[in-house]
């Protein structure tokens, strides 16, 4: 069954039927979720990705369903390429009202004396900067539809306390919610709310081993389970809506109770 925009359908509906969306990282995992999520709901949606031949394959899955979606290759490195992605649902779509910056990767796991300058470099350019870049193109084309919009920003459990052995991505993450929160600031009076989730533990395969779900992270989470990438678009969907309309600058956990340990 094909989701809906909210345990409401019809309200969901209105919220986002017409509205223009861009998905960063969204040839699979959260970013596929959310992309499919806003699909649904009757948002027009602008699919970015490294991966071509993935996110084309999210695209036409969308438009199957009777969604309509255009695929985007774009590395969030690279600002110029984030330009045309956002100008591609521009000259698509005429507009652009909702984003979801959810490009990232992990690193290997060393302690910060150990942390390669490489390794380091490699997360925060793209799960920090990559946030930047988008934010920064797609703010320039909500202010010139002049009617506002709202950003998601992917944040992490990480983003709000530390985890030993992952000093780039720990680092990264409170850094895209320190730029949330400044963005926030600078364009709640232009109507322009932006906001983060924070997922835990999430069955993708950024965490899986062996391409198997990762049995030892489910067990560092209270409701002992992994999360799925359909939850986290949940909550992403809800902050994107006009029923989190006094939202702007916040966080939302969603990570099966970890950060309440």
């Amino acid at each position: 069954m094909a989701l809906s925009c909210a345990m409401n359908s019809s309200a969901w509906s209105q919220d986002c039927e017409g509205k223009v969306a861009l998905v960063t990282g969204a040839a699979s995992g959260i970013g596929a979720a959310c992309a499919r999520r806003l699909a649904a709901a009757g948002a027009r949606v602008v699919l970015t990705d490294l991966r071509a031949d993935k996110v084309k394959e999210v695209a036409v899955e969308i438009e199957r369903d009777g969604g309509e979606a255009v695929a985007v290759e774009a590395n969030v490195t690279d600002p110029d390429a984030l330009e045309r992605a956002t100008q591609t649902a521009v000259g698509t779509f005429g507009r652009l009202d909702l984003a979801v910056n959810n490009a990232g990767i992990t690193a290997t796991r060393e302690p910060v004396g150990s942390t390669r300058t490489d390794d380091w470099q490699r997360v925060l350019e793209v799960n920090l900067s990559g946030v930047f870049y988008s934010m920064r193109a797609e703010i320039t084309a909500m202010l010139q539809g002049g009617v506002g919009g709202s950003i998601v920003n992917m944040a992490s459990v990480f983003g709000t306390v530390g985890f030993a052995g992952s000093a780039p991505y720990v680092a990264a993450k409170h850094g895209v919610v320190g730029l949330t929160k400044t963005a926030a600031l600078e364009y709640a009076s232009r109507k322009i709310r932006v906001n983060a989730v924070a997922p835990g533990f999430v069955d993708t395969a950024l965490i899986q081993v062996d391409g198997k779900p990762n049995r030892a992270a489910a067990l560092l989470t209270p409701i002992n389970r992994l999360g799925t990438p359909e939850e986290v678009a949940e909550v992403v969907a809800f902050l994107l809506s006009d029923r989190s309309s006094l939202v702007t600058g916040s966080v939302y956990l969603a990570d099966g109770g970890l950060s309440a340990r």
